[in-house]
């Protein structure tokens, strides 16, 4: 079952300006493994944390460090949670967090679906590549 959905955009030159602007925005908003990365990828980061708060009703306190942005075993966005975050999300019963992220023409998005009632036995990817019980196999 669906738990919460979120979406954010994010325009990637003006959060350019304001890591510029502001050197230790980088630090506060994005662990060490994350800040070195391009403004563009940067940008699309943030959009993915602020879609999963969306997700999350917006109103739990979050440090940003509890949220990271990882690659899971083939190559794919997804995200490593730690601390109070991590302990809210089980809270609430969330079995799979999915995450979409794009940049294009100067706007980085990003995408996130929660579930619950899913059970935890596979990743979402995984659960995609399963075969159908309802199939017959050759």
């Amino acid at each position: 079952m669906i738990a919460g959905i979120g979406i954010d955009v994010v325009d990637i030159a003006r959060f350019a300006r304001s890591l510029e602007r502001t050197p230790a925005l980088r630090d506060r908003l994005f662990a060490e493994s994350e800040r070195e990365r391009p403004a563009r990828s940067l940008a699309a980061r943030f959009a993915a944390k602020e879609a999963l708060i969306k997700a999350l009703g917006g109103h739990a306190v979050i440090r940003w460090h509890d949220m990271r942005i990882v690659q899971d075993a083939d190559g794919n966005p997804d995200f490593a949670l730690s601390g109070a975050l991590s302990a809210h999300v089980e809270a609430l019963g969330i079995d799979r967090v999915h995450l979409s992220m794009s940049h294009d023409a100067g706007i980085a998005s990003a995408f996130v679906v929660l579930e619950r009632g899913v059970g935890r036995a596979a990743t979402s990817r995984e659960a995609l590549a399963a075969p159908n019980p309802d199939q017959e196999v050759e």
